[in-house]
């Protein structure tokens, strides 16, 4: 996607200091078949009040649980965009931004709920750092335990060699064999880190369109990773903010799950490595998610597990190895047809199963 060049690229640029004083924050939120969390992600929003004007933007793709109706009637300051079909997240969170006018954007998952004094934190930062472009903060779950899942390391070949050989769920945590984690560290302190998750993430809109937006080509998984790494390529450097916190629990809640979720990480994963890296280099590193897939699938059929996750990823590896958007149509079949997923996988992801193609985010360690 094109870009123009960014004032980042040069931090002493002057033209930092002549930007506007935050007046407003667009959040977007993208739902499907969220209903309930996404009522209370937007309670959490406006029962806190910040020192900013925050304007709430749901994008619905295409929800049958009642989300619409049911947020128009509790919120009707809230702007709900139906898009009549499953867009997908990167799609969703362009059309938001599309329809937001305000300073920045935040991007806020559905089941996430916004920690008092958090949009303030964030915000506030942003405005005395202007040197970086993209922000994030800290995911706790139910029990204020922390969930790093709010930033990752960059993908490498070292890291996609310690996945192929199981070396990162071996040795999980670890800054050597696990280098995407980042290690033991806890998000607590202000950090420049090299992927800040679509969960939990702010930026200036004039930067969000300078960078080109999200790529539409990503349907679930990955689109923010890329982002934030085409960002970089621009100056953009994004920084972990660790009183901003969102307390999120669907992170965990879908870590074992079935194989059909985990196809769409890895289609993903497939298609941003083919974004980022040199068509050679790309080539590699999706061999070596293919290894790593093959590995846990064998080793779960040594040790006769039941619930076989990496065994379904192996066995449609053609599908996500092409990456999206062709990935999209492999795995849920045409458009009307039946997504091929096990009961299991649908109760994790709050979806019937087999359900239609045209309606349906996790790393693989």
């Amino acid at each position: 996607m094109s870009a123009t060049p960014s004032p980042l690229a040069n931090p002493s640029n002057p033209a930092l200091a002549e930007r506007p004083a935050v007046g407003s924050i667009g959040v977007i939120v993208v739902s499907y078949n969220t209903r309930d969390k996404t009522l209370a992600c937007i309670e959490s929003i406006f029962v806190h009040q910040s020192d900013y004007r925050v304007r709430v933007l749901v994008v619905d793709n295409d929800s049958w649980d009642g989300s619409a109706e049911a947020i128009r009637k509790r919120f009707p300051e809230v702007e709900v965009i139906e898009t009549g079909s499953n867009l997908g997240f990167a799609r969703a969170v362009n059309l938001g931004a599309d329809r937001s006018g305000e300073d920045y954007l935040l991007l806020l998952n559905p089941d996430a709920l916004l920690l008092p004094g958090s949009l303030t934190a964030l915000v506030g930062f942003a405005e005395a750092n202007p040197q970086y472009g993209i922000y994030g903060g800290r995911i706790v779950d139910g029990n204020g335990a922390t969930d790093g899942s709010s930033c990752w390391g960059a993908p490498s070949l070292w890291g996609l060699a310690c996945f192929a050989s199981g070396a990162s769920t071996a040795f999980a945590g670890s800054r050597v064999f696990d280098p995407e984690s980042l290690g033991s560290w806890q998000r607590d302190t202000v950090r420049e880190v090299p992927v800040v998750t679509g969960c939990l993430l702010l930026v200036r809109r004039d930067d969000f369109l300078t960078i080109g937006g999200m790529d539409p080509r990503y349907f679930l998984y990955s689109e923010d990773a890329e982002f934030c790494l085409r960002a970089k390529g621009l100056g953009y450097r994004s920084v972990i903010v660790p009183d901003a916190v969102i307390q999120h629990e669907g992170g965990a809640a879908s870590r074992d799950n079935g194989g059909s979720k985990m196809c769409m990480v890895m289609a993903g994963k497939a298609t941003m490595l083919r974004a980022t890296w040199p068509p050679a280099k790309a080539r590699a590193g999706v061999s070596l998610l293919r290894a790593g897939a093959g590995l846990r699938a064998f080793l779960e059929r040594l040790s006769k597990r039941e619930r076989r996750m990496w065994s379904e990823v192996w066995h449609r590896r053609d599908e996500w190895e092409a990456g999206y958007p062709r990935a999209r149509e492999l795995l849920f079949g045409t458009p009307g047809g039946h997504i091929r997923t096990s009961s299991t996988t649908a109760q994790t992801a709050g979806i019937p199963a087999n359900t239609d193609a045209s309606t349906l985010k996790e790393t693989a360690s």
